[in-house]
């Protein structure tokens, strides 16, 4: 009986283990898998932050659009709503919504429709979002941006393969390089772009390795920033050979992080071919740098800066309903699979390593990136970086929640970096 009892204790515990493992892998997918080209945004990938039930469409008409009542559907700002076949856009909450709007309604000014239809019974989920990568936004017709802000459709040579971006000409020689983040694509930059026009700074929006069009990682997975900064290198490199003097990178989310991670590699005390080994990046360091890009970066805008990878990766598996006693094992299968070395990570994110004045977009509401964390790097490093708390804000929605608050605090940090 005792040797019985045992092996079923130990049957327990492996197939508990093995049914954790899963687990942890399908939750660490969320930080670490590519979107798939061509997925449907319906049930497909999101920013991260969002998704969850999709909301249904009530009423549709007179400039105003009735839907499901929920936490997100009351958002202060300006959102994306993307369903099978259809991407709009809504503004904020109406005042004194029309009283025969049933209880468990709400209604928001609706700003345009960009694709399909929004009718009656359909099935939305809400995005920071505003335009997509294709018909709505193409290279050269956006729709509701300015016309005047033409872009055109790039090539940077990546470490990889040629990475597709767009460009927007600007007359000054600071560029402006945006690094999307995690579940976003390159258009993630496009509301922007008629605040970028009008300081008239160059915009390079790059996608990076495992977005779609761009080569994918040589093993499936994306690392944390460990590799992908290669390609914000090769970004500032492309931006140098063509006329950049120096460039300020804005990220999102994982964006941000790459970001950081770029700015520390490529500064001028550390970088280089020998400066490069130990630094926890992979084989691709062994090459070291590019050149043109050592010392170009001038300045960070940080929009919910994951500055914490491992308390991400536990947010987004949690999102995904694991079990909390499995999140360990979440963060593990991450671990494992980006092969980061997490003391690199913490090198990265450290306030005493930061060398370039930074803007912090963040706010407390954030439930995938810690806003405690921003906030210590600022209070640890109020000589460069300044915070924007922004209440209300799901993760890397900042200019979504206060859109004039977002453009003149970026305004204030951009001016004596021009």
């Amino acid at each position: 009986m005792r040797l019985r009892n045992a092996a079923l204790a130990a049957t327990s515990v492996t197939v508990a283990g093995v049914a954790a493992l899963a687990a942890g892998r399908y939750a660490a997918d969320a930080a670490l898998r590519p979107a798939r080209p061509g997925k449907a945004a319906a049930g497909g990938q999101l920013p991260a932050g969002f998704g969850g039930p999709p909301l249904t469409v009530h009423e549709v008409g007179d400039g105003r659009v009735s839907l499901t009542r929920s936490l997100t559907a009351q958002l202060p700002g300006v959102y994306g709503l993307v369903g099978r076949d259809c991407h709009a856009v809504v503004g904020s909450v109406m005042d004194g919504e029309p009283s025969k709007a049933p209880a468990d309604t709400v209604v928001r000014r609706l700003e345009r429709v960009g694709r399909g239809e929004l009718k009656p019974g359909t099935k939305v989920w809400f995005t920071p979002q505003l335009y997509t990568d294709d018909s709505d936004a193409g290279p050269d017709d956006a729709s509701g941006i300015d016309g005047a802000l033409s872009r055109t459709a790039v090539q940077v040579p990546g470490e990889l393969g040629p990475l597709p971006a767009w460009f927007m000409p600007g007359e000054r020689d600071t560029w402006i390089i945006t690094l999307h983040g995690l579940g976003a694509t390159p258009a993630q930059a496009l509301p922007l772009l008629p605040f970028y026009a009008g300081l008239k700074l160059p915009v390079l929006g790059l996608a990076y390795r495992g977005d779609e069009g761009a080569p994918p990682p040589p093993d499936g997975v994306r690392h944390l920033g460990g590799t992908e900064w290669r390609d914000a290198e090769a970004a500032i490199a492309y931006a140098v050979r063509s006329g950049a003097t120096r460039v300020v990178l804005h990220g999102w989310s994982a964006g941000a992080s790459m970001a950081m991670r770029a700015a520390d590699e490529l500064s001028g005390h550390r970088s280089g071919p020998a400066a490069d080994a130990g630094h926890g990046g992979g084989a691709a360091d062994d090459g070291g740098v590019d050149p043109d890009a050592v010392g170009r970066v001038a300045g960070l805008v940080l929009d919910s800066p994951v500055l914490d990878w491992w308390a991400t990766v536990r947010a987004l598996a949690a999102s995904r309903h694991t079990p909390r006693a499995l999140l360990p094992l979440a963060q593990r299968a991450a671990q494992g699979r980006a092969r980061v070395e997490s003391e690199r990570l913490r090198q990265i994110v450290d306030p005493a390593a930061l060398e370039v004045p930074a803007l912090v977009l963040h706010g407390p509401d954030d439930t995938v990136a810690s806003w405690q964390r921003s906030k210590e790097l600022a209070d640890t490093r109020g000589e460069l970086v300044r915070l924007q708390t922004v209440p209300n804000a799901p993760h890397a929605a900042m200019w979504n929640a206060d859109p004039e608050a977002y453009e003149e605090r970026l305004r204030q940090f951009l001016t004596p970096l021009m």
